[in-house]
């Protein structure tokens, strides 16, 4: 297996003055190109450390690409340390130092003296081009690792990655075979309940399964090699039947697979909300395909009074559901209770008739995660009725009171 590293530097990413989002762009990148990154690992503009973490990766590892340290500045020590972890001297680059000049010559004004330092380099590297900035990248290898040395500006960094690093190691690395990774998001279970039901699975090898939780979903992800389509869609089929009542979309976030939903059975849309504060509507038309199909949205405040002094919550919702979708005149009306002591309750009002439930929130939850679990709930119903699914199932961190549906002929004697 090839072992890569990233490494980024400087004090900036490592006291969290900026978030390292070319970390994450390159995990990701390099795993779209059949390349995962066994480690990351940031330092900041101190030599002494940058040379011992460069040392200790060229060890352990096949590829680090590091970024970062390669502007003109006095903190700027990635060049000056990997020569010194390779125990070789920098060299000046008279190419590099000529389209240094071109480049401040285009603009009018003179090169600063401190520029000059870009074109001094490790004997030996091979220099890797940056048709848009002063910092050229480079390559240099040593204890048999491959080091790509990239600019820290995340435009230069991902075009140096993809029309120059990604190539190269295409070229030198021929024999790796990629991996893909199927995600199937869950709504209203938890880890431990997937693992449980997933954990008697026999992955065939060079399979494996991950999970990655984060409010409201639990990825479920199915890693396994490139172009083993058949083993993959049947692992696939396995999985989604161990867990189907959970799962609220595969290898798409909820919002898209809702939003398909949504334009192929080209039902209106309106939503009357007093738990979610708008959240339910802005969530319907963040895709622009389902928007076209939402109508009227209506953001009642938590002391209106809803259901002529019904006391019963969920009454409550089917009144506030059935004047929505008669008032907007829409096919499906949804609507979101107010929040009573934990609970509340979620109606949605539809050609075939009302459904209707009343849930306990299990936990405390602070009022924008609360806003963010009413709101996928609300979602997830929808997302039944339009694919015909059950409309009520059990959810781990959710207690249903009281679940109901009322047929239209009924509603209409």
């Amino acid at each position: 297996m090839l072992k890569i590293a990233m490494l980024s530097t400087g004090e900036e990413v490592l006291h969290g003055d900026i978030v390292d989002s070319n970390a994450a762009w390159l995990s990701r990148r390099f795993f779209e190109n059949g390349y995962s990154l066994t480690k990351r690992s940031t330092v900041g503009d101190e030599m002494s450390a940058l040379v011992e973490e460069l040392m200790m990766l060229s060890f352990n590892s096949d590829v680090v690409i590091v970024n970062g340290g390669l502007g003109p500045t006095s903190d700027d020590l990635s060049a000056q340390a990997v020569a010194e972890a390779a125990e070789t001297e920098l060299v000046l680059f008279p190419e590099w130092l000529e389209k240094l000049e071109r480049f401040f010559a285009a603009r009018g004004v003179p090169m600063p003296e401190s520029n000059r330092k870009q074109a001094m380099l490790p004997k030996g590297a091979m220099l890797l081009d940056n048709p848009i900035g002063t910092a050229c990248g480079f390559k240099v290898s040593f204890n048999n690792c491959d080091f790509y040395f990239t600019p820290g500006v995340p435009s230069e960094f991902k075009l140096m990655v993809d029309q120059q690093i990604l190539p190269d190691m295409k070229r030198v690395h021929t024999e790796v075979v990629g991996q893909e990774c199927s995600k199937l998001y869950t709504f209203g279970t938890s880890e431990s309940a997937l693992s449980d039901k997933l954990d008697k699975v026999q992955l065939p090898p060079g399979y494996m399964l991950g999970y990655r939780s984060y409010l409201p979903y639990i990825e479920v992800k199915l890693f396994g090699p490139k172009n083993d389509l058949d083993n993959r869609v049947k692992l696939l089929q396995i999985i989604f039947n161990l867990i189907e009542s959970n799962v609220v979309s595969i290898d798409e976030p909820m919002q898209d697979h809702v939003a398909y939903l949504i334009q192929e059975k080209k039902f209106s849309i309106s939503t009357a909300e007093q738990s979610t504060f708008g959240a339910l509507s802005q969530w319907l038309q963040a895709n622009p395909h389902a928007a076209q199909f939402c109508g009227h949205g209506w953001v009642l405040g938590e002391r209106v009074a809803v259901g002529e002094g019904n006391d019963d919550p969920l009454a409550a919702a089917f009144a506030l559901a059935a004047a929505t979708r008669d008032k907007c005149s829409t096919e499906i009306a949804i609507v979101t209770g107010k929040v009573s002591d934990k609970t509340f309750s979620v109606a949605l009002a539809a050609p075939e008739g009302e459904w209707g439930q009343t849930l306990t929130l299990n936990r405390t939850y602070s009022r924008e995660e609360q806003t963010l679990v009413i709101t996928t709930l609300a979602a997830d119903m929808l997302r039944r009725y339009l694919s015909a699914k059950p409309m009520f199932v059990s959810y781990s961190s959710l207690t249903r009171e009281k679940e109901m549906f009322v047929p239209r002929s009924v509603l209409e004697a």
